[in-house]
């Protein structure tokens, strides 16, 4: 924990997502008073992670609903485009999954809103992926690391 927290405050809001697009997700906590906090993971074991930005196409456009079924060696998850948040607050609607030493997504199942399914095979890690209904990946990129954080 880092020094922000040890100030006693009123906050209502926060919300969760990688603002920095490096693969880690950040925390924003609105304060009744002052600025907002942003709470950063610092140190720690460097994993391998994942993330999907799904766009709709026949499904509404932010896919809302959308799941995504991500295979790394014998770890599962599953991820859903969800809007909100906490008070007066969205999270990033960006599907981000840890995927610990595992160096690629060997299987990749998005379930659309529509019903529609879509399955992608061997996607290299630490990479954004934007995936459009009934196109599969448009965009794959590894994050940039000249970004300066605050």
């Amino acid at each position: 924990m880092g020094s922000a927290l040890e100030i006693p405050q009123v906050s209502r809001g926060a919300a969760m997502g990688d603002l920095f697009n490096d693969g880690r997700i950040e925390a924003v906590v609105e304060n009744l008073v002052g600025e907002p906090m942003i709470l950063r993971p610092e140190g720690g074991p460097q994993n391998h992670w994942i993330s999907f930005q799904l766009e709709g196409v026949k499904c509404n456009r932010l896919a809302l609903n959308a799941r995504v079924r991500a295979t790394a060696g014998g770890l599962v998850q599953v991820g859903e485009v969800l809007s909100g948040g906490s008070y007066l607050s969205q999270h990033d609607l960006r599907i981000h999954f840890g995927l610990a030493k595992h160096e690629r997504v060997e299987r990749a199942e998005i379930l659309w809103p529509n019903g529609a399914k879509e399955t992608l095979t061997n996607l290299a890690a630490d990479r954004f992926y934007v995936l459009r209904e009934g196109q599969g990946v448009v965009s794959n990129k590894a994050p940039e690391h000249s970004v300066k954080s605050p």
